[in-house]
């Protein structure tokens, strides 16, 4: 096992995830307890064989995920570690999605893209909004007043929800029951609060996904992307640098890039990794990394 710390910002915070060389003989429920194990809130599980189009699968203690923003960064991180090369240049197949992945050795860490592909947002108002914000904590007189609530979906729907003020992000403390429950009754993987800045070129922003078995995730970076193709779809901007972490002492950074296409709104995906510890066996390991 090895702890990759993902969307670091300046060396300092991410998201701490276990990345493993995935084992067939492993059932779900197996790989559901080496999260638990490990003490991370993901895992991502690396068919290394696969030189060119790596296999990996993404796991919380509750269940597998079809995608993970800060898991991909993680186990492409960890690939071009393990071999011991400065750049490379592959196809991630995750959730049945085959996609383009960049990692480069940076005097400051690992520099990782991927393809997030389209991002589909939903127009009209945010079903079941008035119960979320609820859920969340904070009212309409909270949100910005400059943005609208949105769906965003790069596969799995998400809500985000811009806020007026830092002290009403920073101070938010949801009821995860209770959110858990609207998400998993509306259908979205979680709620994506963020603070834009004045020029929208960058965001502070929370993640809460409790249906997922994440009350808090340290760093979301599908959510960054989703909020990338919005920012673009409404202002036109292009680009995106999105703080989170601070609330769990971990700042992070996550970048993201928007593409009109043919198909829609095409959205890339980057952030910096550190490789932080290595060579842990999870089947004898008592040890929790979190």
């Amino acid at each position: 096992m090895t702890i990759v710390d993902a969307c670091t910002r300046r060396r300092e915070g991410g998201s701490p995830t276990a990345v493993l060389i995935d084992d067939s003989t492993l059932s779900d429920s197996s790989r559901r307890a080496i999260v638990r194990r490990a003490g991370t809130s993901h895992a991502a599980f690396v068919d290394a064989d696969a030189e060119t189009t790596p296999t990996v699968r993404f796991f919380t203690a509750h269940g597998e995920l079809t995608n993970c923003g800060h898991g991909t960064i993680a186990a492409q991180a960890f690939l071009l570690h393990r071999r011991r090369i400065r750049e490379h240049r592959v196809r991630q197949r995750t959730g049945g999605r085959t996609f383009d992945t960049t990692a480069i050795q940076r005097d400051d860490g690992i520099e990782v893209w991927f393809d997030q592909g389209t991002v589909e947002l939903q127009g009209g108002t945010a079903a079941g909004l008035d119960s979320i914000l609820g859920a969340l904590g904070i009212t309409s007189n909270d949100m910005a007043s400059d943005d609208a609530p949105c769906v965003a979906s790069p596969g799995t729907p998400r809500l985000l929800v811009p806020v007026r003020t830092l002290p009403t992000l920073l101070a938010m403390r949801p009821d995860l029951r209770r959110l858990a429950a609207d998400c998993r009754r509306l259908g979205y993987l979680g709620c994506f609060v963020y603070l834009l800045s004045p020029t929208r070129r960058a965001a502070s922003a929370r993640m809460f996904a409790p249906a997922i078995g994440v009350g808090e995730d340290v760093v979301n970076a599908n959510s960054t992307g989703c909020l990338a193709a919005h920012l673009f779809a409404t202002h036109g901007h292009r680009s995106i640098d999105v703080e989170q972490g601070h609330t769990a002492g971990r700042p992070s950074s996550v970048f993201a890039t928007a593409t009109a296409t043919t198909e829609g709104i095409s959205v890339r995906v980057g952030g910096m990794a550190t490789i932080r510890s290595r060579g842990v066996d999870h089947r004898v390991s008592p040890m929790s990394f979190g």
